[in-house]
């Protein structure tokens, strides 16, 4: 029995794109993967070779997502990196053109 956990679990990519609230394609756009390659995996239907987890997962941080490993007590998840201040207050400095964090 293999008890090792994968890099990115299906039901973790499909949480941190509608927490995040970007579209497969989007994703599917910015890791290069394509739409039909994060459906797929998102539901299962296609494994990704690690190097391809390990993209996927870094393009869904990089966006503010922030994955929970599996533990004794409790299951895979994934929140948000920042509180809602936080968001806000990217989501104004994109808005004027100034860096975000």
């Amino acid at each position: 029995m293999n008890t090792e956990q994968p890099i990115l679990h299906p039901d973790q990519s499909r949480a941190a794109r509608i927490l995040l609230r970007i579209s497969k394609k989007t994703l599917g756009l910015k890791s290069g993967l394509g739409t039909e390659a994060v459906e797929d995996f998102e539901r299962s239907r296609r494994e990704l070779d690690d190097s391809q987890q390990n993209h996927l997962r870094e393009i869904l941080e990089e966006l503010g997502a922030e994955f929970l490993p599996e533990d004794d007590e409790h299951g895979c998840g994934v929140r948000r990196r920042y509180n809602t201040q936080k968001i806000a207050s990217l989501n104004r400095w994109e808005g004027e053109g100034g860096p975000s964090l």
